[in-house]
């Protein structure tokens, strides 16, 4: 789970990022101030003494305070890397291999397997990418700087008490910039409100116990109101007269309106006309696929604030149950890439002499520069990035390319 940005100041941030000195003071500082505050938010000065003696502040999770890639990432590029062959076989061995475990979680919360996998997949890749940040260094440094000080206070703080409580240990405290961890990445704020113990071993462990991480997805999701046997939504065909102003996941209609509009599923199977409430979503605008969405999908969208990613559970969870990929097609002429491609991506940049750091199908700042390099070099637009158009071309510099002469 991560946050939804929001405008902040570049030059603060900047500015914070080249006073080291003048900075380390004001941590010292803040941190006396969090001294004081600790108590009134349960958490003893022993414990906070303990576990804040040796920190130093990360300046480098400042710099990521707007950056979130479901709201900057083309949407075709986002679900090429979430949703791809590697993701669902690995999902559906993952629903093999903990099959007794999903069957009891769906029992007792009415959340269908698929889609607690789904969120398990996409959050942390079935629990091989927590995040390697120390969240208390991560959230006493957002706790001192940049905006959003006071949230990142509770958070710092609810961390202290899940550590002081016995759930999880500092060591294992790892995850992302703002403070997500776990196999499905919940905030610690999320963790004290809804995770739970299921495997019975008193403690709530989201880091190391794989069946407190799925229970404590599915009652998350109860929470958030999720509906037990309704889907998320489908994919759809529109009239060719249909009014796009009704469009948008907040403009519900009664699912037998929306027929009597004109909106078929895009498969053939019919709607059922029912007083279910349901939107009209169309994420890449009038040219690209439709869905018709309802309640679970509103679930979906409250776990990460983005309607991109609750599209990607959504679709991640429909491909594990056996279904295809979206009908119609994204209105773009450059795909997007699975991981497995943007690996190959890396391999090629490796090839023409540039250093990316580990090839891992994360397509982050080295990649990007050096495709930047490729591309200038090469008179195309230099945006760094990685589509299909952007592989075939360092396949035929690295002459790769199928047929290329020798």
């Amino acid at each position: 789970m991560f946050l939804k940005p929001a405008v902040a100041s570049g030059t603060l941030i900047a500015t914070l990022l080249s006073l080291p000195a003048a900075a380390d003071a004001s941590f010292e500082r803040c941190m006396g101030d969090l001294r004081s505050e600790a108590q009134k938010h349960g958490v003893t000065q022993e414990t906070f003494d303990a576990l804040t003696r040796a920190l130093e502040p990360d300046r480098s999770v400042l710099g990521l305070l707007d950056y979130q890639p479901e709201f900057r990432t083309p949407i075709w590029d986002y679900l090429a890397g979430l949703v791809d062959e590697e993701r669902v076989a690995d999902g559906r061995a993952m629903m093999e291999q903990w099959a007794a475990t999903l069957q009891q979680v769906e029992t007792q919360y009415g959340v269908d397997q698929a889609t607690i996998v789904a969120v398990w997949g996409v959050e942390s890749n079935f629990g091989r990418n927590f995040g390697k940040r120390p969240l208390l260094t991560s959230l006493s440094t957002l706790s001192c700087f940049g905006r959003r000080q006071s949230f990142f206070r509770g958070e710092f703080f609810t961390t202290l008490k899940i550590i002081e409580n016995g759930d999880v240990d500092a060591a294992r405290l790892t995850g992302s910039w703002a403070g997500a961890f776990g196999h499905t990445q919940f905030m610690p704020s999320t963790f004290a409100r809804v995770a739970v113990d299921f495997d019975g071993d008193g403690r709530r462990d989201l880091v190391d116990s794989i069946p407190d991480a799925l229970a404590s997805t599915a009652n998350f999701l109860v929470k958030a109101g999720w509906v037990s046997g309704q889907p998320w939504g489908h994919e759809i065909t529109l009239p060719g007269d249909f009014d796009f102003s009704l469009a948008g996941r907040h403009n519900k209609r009664s699912i037998a309106e929306w027929v009597r509009l004109g909106v078929r599923r895009i498969d053939g199977v019919p709607l059922e006309a029912s007083t279910t409430a349901a939107a009209v979503l169309l994420p890449a605008g009038e040219g690209g696929p439709a869905f018709l969405v309802q309640r679970n999908f509103d679930a979906l969208y409250s776990y990460n604030t983005a309607e991109t990613y609750a599209l990607a559970i959504a679709h991640l969870s429909d491909r594990l149950r056996g279904g295809g990929a979206f009908v119609r097609p994204w209105p773009t002429d450059d795909p997007g890439l699975s991981r497995a491609e943007r690996r190959e991506v890396q391999a090629l940049l490796v090839r023409l002499g540039y250093a990316v750091g580990e090839i891992d199908g994360l397509i982050g700042k080295t990649s990007r520069e050096a495709i930047q390099d490729v591309q200038r070099a090469n008179g195309l637009e230099p945006d760094g990035r990685a589509g299909r158009y952007m592989l075939d071309v360092l396949r035929r510099l690295a002459g790769t390319a199928e047929g290329e002469e020798s």
